[in-house]
């Protein structure tokens, strides 16, 4: 079961990141990675976890992304052969300050 979930959130990374990347048409979007998806047990929830190069633009660009849920998970259903395509909710993934964070202190000592 672990590795149809890995396959369904990799599949669903792929499709999101070329959905914000060719369709999405807002110039007020920054540069976005994905670097996660993890999809629930039951295939009804998925957690898309994005990174931003410009730390600046993180409030305005996670609004952006909550205002554009509906079309990319529409978009998503359109590319998926899949029964039910999961809810979709995006979290601001920190993992770049964390590490640039231990890196410093790292350096510090």
């Amino acid at each position: 079961m672990a590795n149809k979930q890995e396959r369904i959130a990799a599949l669903i990374r792929k499709n999101i990141a070329e959905i914000i990347q060719f369709d999405l048409k807002n110039p007020h979007l920054g540069f976005v990675t994905i670097p996660e998806v993890k999809v629930s047990s039951d295939f009804s929830y998925a957690k898309v976890y994005v990174s931003f190069i410009n730390e600046n633009q993180i409030k305005e660009s996670m609004e952006i992304l909550e205002h554009s849920k509906g079309f990319i998970r529409s978009e998503l259903a359109s590319r998926m052969d899949t029964r039910r395509v999961p809810e979709i909710s995006f979290v601001l993934d920190e993992g770049f300050k964390r590490e640039a964070r231990i890196e410093e202190l790292l350096k510090n000592k």
